[in-house]
C-alpha cells in the first residue's frame, strides 16, 4: 500500500502520520498533547463513575472519576506528530493516510 508523501522544505520525503484514536485506558488527562496542537484536534473528557464520558467542568456533584483527551475532530489533523512526541504514557494511535 502507498501512502501519500509530501516532501520538507529540503526536498527529503515526508510521510505524515494522522492522530487516528485516543485508549481512554492508558491517556491520564494530562493534558500536554492538546497544548502541543495548533489545530484543535483534541478535547479533555471526564469520565464518571459508571465509565461514560461526561463533561469534566461540570462537576459539582463530584461525579467525574478521572479525565482523558478524546479525539474530537480528526479530519483538522495535520499529522505533525508533536502530540505523539510528548505523550508518556503512549496514548494514541497514528497512522499514514493511503493515497
Amino acid at each position: 500500500m502507498s501512502f501519500r508523501q509530501f516532501t520538507t522544505q529540503d526536498g527529503s520525503p515526508w510521510i505524515p502520520k494522522y492522530l487516528t484514536d485516543i485508549s481512554a485506558e492508558l491517556c491520564i488527562g494530562c493534558g500536554r498533547c492538546f497544548k502541543v496542537c495548533s489545530q484543535a484536534v483534541m478535547k479533555l473528557m471526564g469520565i464518571n463513575e459508571d465509565g461514560e464520558m461526561c463533561d469534566p467542568f461540570d462537576d459539582d456533584d463530584g461525579e467525574v472519576v478521572r479525565k482523558v483527551m478524546t479525539l474530537e475532530t480528526a479530519g483538522k489533523c495535520i499529522g505533525c506528530g508533536a502530540c505523539e512526541q510528548v505523550c508518556g504514557t503512549k496514548a494514541q494511535s497514528h497512522a499514514p493516510m493511503p493515497a
